[in-house]
Parts: C-alpha cells; sequence; structure tokens
C-alpha cells in the first residue's frame, strides 16, 4: 500500500489516480463520520463531497498536511458544522416566510367553486409537487393543518423525530424553489 504522503505528492503533481486511491481509502470512514454528525445520508454525502472538492484543490495549490486523515477529517467536519447552520438558517428564513403569510393569499378560488377552502397558492403549490412524498406529506401537516409532532405521528405511523427531519429538509426544499422563483 503506497503511503498517504506518496500520494500527496502525486495528487500534487497532478496525478488524478492518486487522488482516487486517497478517496478510496478514506471515503467510508469520511461517510460514516459525517452520516452520524448531520444524520442524514444524503446530507453527509453532500458534506463529504464537499470536502473532498476542498482537499483537492488545497493539495493542487502545494499544501502537505502533517497527517492525511485528521486533516481531512477535520474538513469533513467544517462541511458538516456549515451544513447545519446553512439548514437552520434557511429553516428560519422560511418560518419567518411561513409567518408572514396570510392563509387567504396562499390560496386561489377554485374556478368550479368546489371545495370550501380552495386551493394553495400556485407557487406553492408547484414546490410542493416537487417534493417526495413523504416530506410532502409532513410539510402539509405541519405547516397547512398546523398539527402538533405527536398528532402527526399518529397519523403517518412515523416517529416524531422522523418527522422533524422530514418538516426540515421539506421547509428547506421549498424555500430553495420559492425563492429561485424571485431571484
Amino acid at each position: 500500500m503506497i503511503a498517504d504522503e506518496e500520494l500527496i505528492r502525486r495528487v500534487q503533481a497532478g496525478d488524478a489516480a492518486a487522488f482516487d486511491a486517497l478517496v478510496d481509502r478514506y471515503y467510508g470512514a469520511c461517510l460514516r463520520f459525517a452520516w452520524r454528525s448531520l444524520g442524514q445520508r444524503e446530507d453527509a454525502e453532500d458534506a463529504v463531497q464537499e470536502a473532498l472538492v476542498r482537499v483537492y484543490r488545497a493539495l493542487r495549490r502545494g499544501r502537505s498536511p502533517r497527517h492525511f486523515r485528521p486533516w481531512l477529517l477535520g474538513i469533513v467536519l467544517n462541511r458538516c458544522r456549515s451544513h447545519v447552520q446553512r439548514a437552520r438558517r434557511r429553516r428560519l428564513l422560511f418560518e419567518r416566510w411561513w409567518a408572514r403569510q396570510d392563509p387567504e393569499t396562499l390560496r386561489v378560488q377554485p374556478a368550479d367553486g368546489a371545495g370550501a377552502d380552495g386551493d394553495l397558492d400556485p407557487k406553492l403549490k408547484t414546490a410542493l409537487a416537487a417534493l417526495r412524498p413523504k416530506l410532502r406529506e409532513a410539510f402539509l401537516l405541519k405547516y397547512v393543518e398546523q398539527l402538533h409532532y405527536e398528532e402527526m405521528a399518529e397519523i403517518t405511523g412515523a416517529s416524531v423525530s422522523a418527522l422533524k427531519m422530514r418538516v426540515k429538509r421539506a421547509s428547506d426544499q421549498v424555500l430553495a424553489m420559492l425563492t429561485e422563483d424571485t431571484a
């Protein structure tokens, strides 16, 4: 097995296969660490990918870490922290946006007059349609039906913690889609 230091020298010399070897060697450990830190595989994969891009760029710029594995895991940890902060900011932005909405402005009356409540705002409806079904149902139960998580758990059979994560992910995705339209 080639030592990390030798692979780093090769990466710095432009050998992409050497970086692939480092990734093969440490990807599993990075993913496990990120997954345990973030609690969701998709989030963990994103954090690890971001970290690997940063590692590659740093190595290509000539950075030579004394001990590669701890340095790499430190970068993964920072990406996990950044991911949590971004998600928290997005969730807060969404919650502020949602709180400012007048329920009547989010609804439009169907053309045929059917349905006492009407339908959701078309932009919100489009954003919700793009969500995975479990995320969509959690979002609707929380924000449209205004249920408590315990009630949602009773309805869906999912745990409260799973529902909180679904609502968070759905909120992040809906906000991203709604702010894309305005940008």
